[in-house]
């Protein structure tokens, strides 16, 4: 088999391999560009620890938590995109993967291209950058179950101190102050069957939540400037 035929077959096997990777996970890295990124997809709800029906389209924490370490590991991999278009979910694992994003040395980039509700705005505000498109929106809501709840003060205490913890971790990772975040979460006047905020691309920027307004040309602009900015994780590191 001639030199050509074999470079032929080997890009082949790549473009399969790509393909199903974004079958099985929804990422993908690109190789052929200025700089190498990873994209991350965090779609429909984020399932923890209870299995969600077969019919509910799903982002599970046990196949992202590994995928972050291999990218923070791999010293290819520039820089990270992650985009986002959830409707919340288990608050463990939703906390537990914006808590690993945020502690990466790689260069992270969020973008909101549908909704960033509930657990999801952990999750965008996590990354170095977070972006979101005019025509997305987010809900702010306090944390909530569904199941049997005991009406004791040892509940509320229960949910109170969970709530302590997300509201935290978006003003440590965002512009928003405590007091809008507040009252965002405790509004009584905008969803008719609970309490919460949805506010638009445009409102999420302009409370401080989300950083900037952007699209996915900007997003991708944003990491490769991070990366171009950044001093190198590896400095005298040589990739394959």
């Amino acid at each position: 088999m001639s030199e050509k035929q074999n470079t032929s077959n080997s890009d082949a096997e790549q473009q399969l391999d790509r393909a199903q990777l974004i079958a099985d996970t929804g990422e993908v890295s690109s190789r052929n560009c200025k700089h190498l990124i990873h994209c991350l997809t965090i779609i429909g709800q984020v399932e923890g620890h209870t299995i969600l029906p077969e019919d509910t389209k799903t982002t599970k924490y046990e196949h992202i938590l590994p995928a972050l370490v291999a990218i923070e590991q791999d010293r290819s991999i520039e820089g990270l995109l992650i985009l986002l278009n959830t409707m919340g979910g288990d608050v463990e694992a939703g906390l537990a993967i914006a808590e690993m994003i945020a502690g990466m040395q790689t260069p992270t980039v969020s973008l909101v291209i549908g909704g960033g509700h509930s657990i999801g705005i952990p999750l965008a505000v996590s990354a170095d950058i977070s972006m979101i498109v005019p025509s997305a929106s987010m809900t702010v809501h306090p944390v909530r179950t569904s199941g049997l709840v005991l009406g004791v003060p040892q509940t509320t205490v229960y949910f109170e101190k969970i709530q302590e913890r997300i509201n935290g971790f978006i003003i440590r990772n965002s512009q928003i102050s405590e007091k809008t975040l507040g009252s965002m979460m405790l509004n009584t006047q905008e969803l008719a069957t609970d309490i919460g905020t949805v506010v638009s691309g445009e409102e999420a920027v302009s409370c401080g939540l989300i950083d900037r307004l952007g699209t996915l040309h900007d997003a991708i602009e944003s990491l490769y400037h991070l990366i171009e900015t950044q001093k190198p994780r590896y400095p005298d590191a040589e990739y394959a």
